[in-house]
This record gives C-alpha cells, sequence and structure tokens, in this order.
C-alpha cells in the first residue's frame, strides 16, 4: 500500500451546519533572512514546487545582469517579469473572444518572466535559442540565484518542469521562506544583490496589479499595504511572501492544491500582524444561493496554535 508523503495537519476547515464537511491540509513556515524558523507547522523541510511564487526571485538575473537598464526596463516591466492559452484577466479574453483573436503565448500570465529571461540572454551574448531549458547559462543563474537566497543546494532531483517550461526546482519551505525574508530586507546579501532586491520590491509595491492582475488577492494586499507586506503565489496552493518590517519571510503550501485553502490560511496570517488584511480575504461565511448561511471556513486548531506563536 502506498504511503501518504505529506501527512501534514489539516489548516482550514469547512463546515456545513454543525459538521466539517471539507478541509486543507498543509504546512506554512515563518523565517528570518538567518534562516531562523519563527513560527511553523507541518513539514517545512521537504521540497515543494514553488510554481510562479518565485517570480520575484527569478527576476534578479534580469537585474543584476544590468539587462533591466539597457534596455530602459522600469518598474512595470520589472514587476511583470515577477504555452499559449486565453488570458486570466477575465475581461482580457471577454475581449479576445469578440474580437475573433486568437491567444498567443503573450498572452500568458509567465510572458513577463520569459522576457525578463530573453533580454538576460541577450544583453550578455549567449544564444536566446532553447533560453528556457535547465542546462542554459540563463536557467543556470537563476539555479545558482534561488540557491544562494534560500541557502539550499539544488540537485537534478529536485528538477521540474513548470507550466510555462522553464525550470521549477523544488525546494524546502523554510529555504523559501527564508529567500523572502532576504528578498525584504536585503540582510546578509552583496550590495548589487540587495539593491536588486530593493528594485524588485518597488516595483512589486508600485504595480501591483502587474504583479497578479486586477482584483487578485495579491494584487489587493499589496495595494493596501505597500511597503509592508510583500506576496506572491503560485500554482497548487503555494503563497511565498514577506514582512520587511518584522524582517521575515515566510512560505505555504496546501497539500491538495486548493487555491481558497490557500487564500484563506495567507489572509489569516497576514492579519496577524496586519489586521486591515483580514477584509481582502474570502468571506468565512459560507452561503448558498439563497444567500442563507450555511456554514464557514476557519482556521483549524493546528493554524491557531501557530499563529499564537507569531507576535
Amino acid at each position: 500500500m502506498a504511503t501518504d508523503p505529506m501527512r501534514n495537519p489539516v489548516l482550514i476547515e469547512l463546515t456545513r451546519g454543525a459538521l466539517v464537511e471539507s478541509v486543507h491540509a498543509g504546512a506554512l513556515a515563518v523565517v528570518r533572512a538567518d534562516g531562523e524558523v519563527v513560527a511553523a507547522v507541518g513539514d517545512i523541510a521537504r521540497p515543494i514546487f514553488p510554481r510562479s511564487a518565485i517570480k520575484p526571485l527569478q527576476a534578479l538575473p534580469f537585474l543584476e545582469s544590468g539587462a533591466a537598464d539597457r534596455f530602459a526596463f522600469g518598474g512595470p516591466e520589472i514587476a511583470l517579469a515577477c504555452g499559449a492559452h486565453e488570458p486570466m484577466d477575465a475581461a482580457t479574453a471577454r475581449a479576445m473572444v469578440r474580437s475573433g483573436a486568437s491567444p498567443t503565448p503573450l498572452n500568458h500570465n509567465c510572458s513577463g518572466k520569459h522576457a525578463a529571461m530573453l533580454a538576460t540572454a541577450a544583453h550578455l551574448g549567449e544564444p536566446t535559442e532553447g533560453y528556457w531549458r535547465p542546462e542554459h547559462p540563463v536557467q543556470q543563474r537563476v539555479r545558482r540565484s534561488l540557491e544562494d537566497m534560500a541557502g539550499c543546494t539544488l540537485g537534478p532531483d529536485a528538477l521540474g518542469i513548470d507550466g510555462c517550461s522553464v525550470p521549477n526546482w523544488a525546494m524546502p519551505l523554510a529555504g523559501l521562506a527564508r529567500a523572502f525574508a532576504r528578498l525584504a530586507t536585503g540582510d546578509g546579501l552583496t550590495p548589487e544583490r540587495a539593491e536588486a532586491c530593493r528594485r524588485i520590491r518597488q516595483a512589486c509595491w508600485a504595480h501591483p496589479d502587474l504583479v497578479a492582475g486586477a482584483g487578485q488577492l495579491v494584487t489587493l494586499i499589496m495595494q493596501r499595504l505597500p511597503g509592508q507586506v510583500l506576496v506572491k503565489s503560485g500554482a497548487e496552493g503555494v503563497y511565498c511572501g514577506a514582512f520587511p518590517e518584522q524582517g521575515l519571510g515566510f512560505a505555504l503550501k496546501i497539500d491538495d492544491g486548493a487555491r481558497r485553502g490557500a487564500d484563506a490560511v495567507v489572509v489569516r496570517l497576514i492579519s496577524r500582524l496586519y489586521p486591515a488584511a483580514q477584509r481582502l480575504g474570502p468571506d468565512p461565511r459560507l452561503s448558498n444561493w439563497r444567500g442563507v448561511e450555511v456554514g464557514e471556513m476557519r482556521a483549524a486548531d493546528a493554524l491557531v496554535a501557530m499563529l499564537e506563536r507569531l507576535r
């Protein structure tokens, strides 16, 4: 019989009447830039694929190489850096259908990241052909940046391919949280990297709609709390972010990949330090189609206990 490799505690419960109907298990780490774990729940040492949550880290070589400056890319382009399918923005998708246009790779939610990677290759005189392959200098440079920021080694056993075809490296939540703490504070970084991190932070706060899209939870949080919360979501229930004023980074993975569970946890985490964020998340009251309240989405005991340790 196969064993469950996750076995993380339940973080979010959904009730109907007096009973728990559904649950979302997962793991969450809150870490300082030096690697000290301040609060955690679940297995934060098991590598997980961070997906798009690491776009701010993947953008580091784009700035450090001088590519952003050479091509006069400013805040909007830096924020945008952080397969073809329909645009995620509903209004854009409807307009495209009405006009009879077909989606292209430019509509992909990772197109900005790919543009930054191509710009880096062009700036450094590297071949643009195959820039997305793991062995290409562009991707090797990204890997080294991730290792340096997270304080871990990424070997071939940690390699996966993301939905947009670039490498996605499986990393422990503790390392991801540390990387975002360093991104948010510059602690322990060279002056050049600290400056690149500063520019990424400022671009995300100045243009949060280009980080996640209009109306998305990530956008709403950074619009409400610029300079106080840096946050980026990824597929399959992942969030990474930081609290610069407290010198903390965090990383979250929901085991079943459900966005509703991830949203609920990250709002409760951020609200622990900034109560105004609670109003930005999903309504904890669950109502049916007639508007009758039938249950609630609530933090499970394991998450409540973890947040109590975060002061």
